[in-house]
């Protein structure tokens, strides 16, 4: 039973971290909380299910691989490109304005709201599956249970964390992100563009995002408020892992999704967010700097 309880938290916590991840990446260059990060997630799983759903995938077609792709390519594309969209039409201005933090969230928390009951005003409110094809066994593995598609979400997880870890140590778009979230008047001296490293900040992260949505959305149904719930726990596994660390994301969320399965261990499932909030507490109550400090380097 235990066995499955930390298997089931480290499926979960790897979902966790690609979205704790994209918001870290973001949160590093425009210093506040982009809470609309969570629209864009479930954005990234209805555009895969629109294309799956226009194309009528059938898993015995020879097609069905290029179809799937084609699919995740546009639901990381179109993520990405939402993005980008609400910071140059959004957030751009307001910077522009030299506007507070607290108009910023208010701001997005309000492009979230716009955003979600569009989607359900295109999809309706009803729950949709993007899944296709028969229920398959799972393999049992050290006494617990993992499917194909939870192997497909850990393995995904990871490489991309470690993709964009080397992403931001070794690449010059890399090292001008992490430039401006130092100082982007001193990178902006040094002729490094903030606003072209914010657009590539947003682009990237809410790749990721869409990437997480798309993958979620293989395991569970997909629904137009599935975004609250993913970016709350986001945003506490970056605060557990110390807010605006890259692998302190990581970490965070996948000791998040342990910690949430093993906590229902004795007690009803409905109390996982319950659970999530009290740990995010006795992490700012006792480790505000969060498992892996402020930054990274």
């Amino acid at each position: 039973m235990i066995n499955q309880l930390v298997l089931n938290g480290i499926i979960a916590g790897s979902i966790y971290a690609l979205i704790a991840i994209g918001f870290t990446v973001i949160y590093r260059t425009v210093k506040f909380f982009h809470f609309a990060h969570g629209v864009v997630y479930t954005a990234g799983a209805y555009l895969a299910y629109t294309i799956v759903n226009s194309l009528s995938v059938n898993v015995q077609s020879p097609m069905v691989i290029s179809y799937w792709f084609l699919a995740v390519l546009v639901g990381v594309v179109g993520a990405g490109v939402l993005g980008i969209g609400i910071d140059k039409f959004l957030y751009h201005p307001l910077r522009e304005r030299k506007a507070s933090n607290l108009i910023f969230l208010l701001a997005s928390f309000g492009v979230f709201i716009f955003i979600q009951n569009l989607i359900q005003l295109i999809y309706g409110a009803q729950i949709l599956t993007i899944r296709t094809g028969p229920v398959k066994e799972g393999h049992l593995f050290l006494g617990a249970v993992i499917t194909d598609i939870q192997i497909i979400i850990l393995v995904t997880s990871c490489l991309l964390s470690v993709a964009l870890f080397l992403f931001l140590k070794r690449t010059r778009f890399g090292k001008a992100m992490r430039a401006v979230s130092d100082d982007s008047i001193g990178a902006s001296v040094v002729g490094i563009s903030p606003e072209k490293t914010i657009t590539i900040s947003f682009a990237v992260g809410s790749a990721l995002a869409g990437i997480a949505g798309i993958l979620i959305s293989l395991e569970t149904n997909i629904e137009p408020t599935m975004g609250f719930n993913a970016i709350l726990k986001g945003i506490i596994a970056s605060i557990i892992g110390g807010i605006g660390s890259i692998p302190g994301a990581f970490a965070g969320g996948f000791f998040l999704g342990i910690a949430e399965n093993l906590g229902i261990w004795k007690i009803s499932g409905g109390w996982k967010d319950a659970i999530a909030f009290l740990i995010l507490i006795i992490f700012l109550l006792f480790r505000p700097q969060g498992i892996m400090g402020r930054r990274e380097e």
